[in-house]
């Protein structure tokens, strides 16, 4: 007896989902716990696993099509997995039969001929069997294409016209529903915002000469290695505290101050970005803070991000330093007020003292809402973030 096969059930803020992928196909064996098919959301994706021991019967939703919470895309026969993969393979074992001509010509259309050859055959139309192939074991070439369809003058314009574009390769594919949602909130922002950036620089020899001096013990402690990340969200917080304003977002013509600091870190997947939230930042230690972020960069990489995760927050911090990037500015992650982006550490002459030393240096930038912050509250925040980097006993002291 058939048993269905439904969606998840989504969280509120979910309307629906799309079937990115069914990992295992129509009449497969499968096993209990096994993932059988993937949702992608506007957030997240959703696995759907097997109930029980058994084989898929029927595939109601196809890749691509939008399913609702709970809904049924599909059904199941339980049974003993081992014995239903033996009667897979049984009915899938291939029947023998002789090739008819007109499927050996569509063969060697769509295994031998090249594409341009095969988009004319199937742009006009045109029996395969009629065509007579020059190529090796009687591949049909674009030039064997060209030459049936002279005996047309119709068909022959057309061919011209295309001839240009048909040797050259392109793919079209739909847009991800994580990408399509990220595209369509970048361009809000862009539109609904009145967005400018502040930049800086850090000294960051003060750090790394922590890091140098108590990577290890820290990484034997406490199980995580000492980033910059730690450092750059712990100095977010203790500026917010100073700036509440940036811990801010517009509501209407409303401005709500948020009692909270939920840290929001970007994480580049390959799906696209997303930024899970470090929640109540403000009372978390470093270590604590790189827990965090090393356990939502392993969930993102996987897939396995709940949308819970990445709600709320309250100021986002974006490093784009990892992929080597000198110097970029930030979007914003609406309704937030403000983003921190962080960029690649690179050896410059600075002066020191009235001295000329090289150190690693950094430059920040700050995007903004200036709608909610003035120039002098965002350079002042940014000039806060810099002084704690740059002096950790003000960071540690919370200074």
């Amino acid at each position: 007896m058939s048993e269905e096969i439904k969606s998840p059930t989504f969280p509120e803020s979910v309307a629906d989902g799309t079937i990115a992928n069914w990992v295992k196909k129509e009449g497969e064996a499968v096993s209990q716990d096994e993932v059988i098919a993937e949702i992608e959301t506007d957030k997240v994706v959703l696995e759907v696993l097997a109930p029980s021991d058994g084989k898929i019967s029927k595939i109601h939703k196809n890749e691509g099509d939008t399913v609702l919470s709970a809904e049924l895309i599909g059904e199941f026969i339980s049974g003993d997995s081992e014995e239903l993969k033996t009667q897979t393979v049984k009915e899938e074992k291939p029947t023998e039969t002789a090739p008819d001509f007109e499927s050996s010509q569509d063969y060697l259309v769509d295994k031998k001929s090249g594409p341009a050859a095969k988009r004319i055959i199937e742009e006009k139309e045109l029996n395969p069997s009629e065509i007579k192939g020059s190529g090796k074991d009687g591949r049909i070439t674009k030039a064997d294409v060209i030459s049936h369809v002279e005996k047309d003058p119709v068909i022959e314009e057309s061919v011209k016209k295309t001839n240009v574009d048909l040797d050259r390769e392109t793919k079209r594919v739909p847009m991800t529903r994580l990408r399509s949602t990220i595209a369509k909130r970048l361009v809000e922002v862009q539109q609904e915002t009145a967005m400018l950036t502040t930049f800086n620089e850090v000294d960051m020899k003060p750090i790394k000469d922590i890091r140098s001096k108590y990577g290890d013990d820290f990484l034997k402690e406490h199980g995580v290695k000492l980033g910059f990340m730690g450092f750059f969200v712990a100095a977010s917080v203790n500026a917010l505290e100073k700036f509440p304003q940036v811990n801010a977002s517009i509501d209407g013509t409303d401005i709500v101050y948020h009692g909270y600091k939920d840290i929001g870190v970007a994480v580049s997947t390959d799906r696209g970005l997303v930024v899970p939230v470090i929640k109540d930042a403000d009372i978390k230690s470093i270590s604590e803070i790189e827990k965090s972020i090393s356990e939502y960069a392993e969930k993102a990489r996987d897939g396995k991000l709940s949308i819970e995760e990445m709600q709320g927050g309250t100021f986002t911090v974006s490093n784009g330093g990892i992929f080597g990037s000198l110097l970029s500015t930030p979007i914003l992650n609406a309704p937030q007020t403000a983003i921190l982006g962080m960029h690649k550490i690179e050896d410059r002459p600075v002066v020191v003292d009235a001295e000329i030393v090289v150190r690693p240096m950094m430059y920040l930038a700050m995007s903004y809402d200036h709608r909610m912050l003035d120039g002098k509250e965002a350079v002042s925040f940014l000039v806060s973030i810099k002084e704690q980097l740059e002096n950790p006993e003000k960071l540690l002291l919370n200074l």
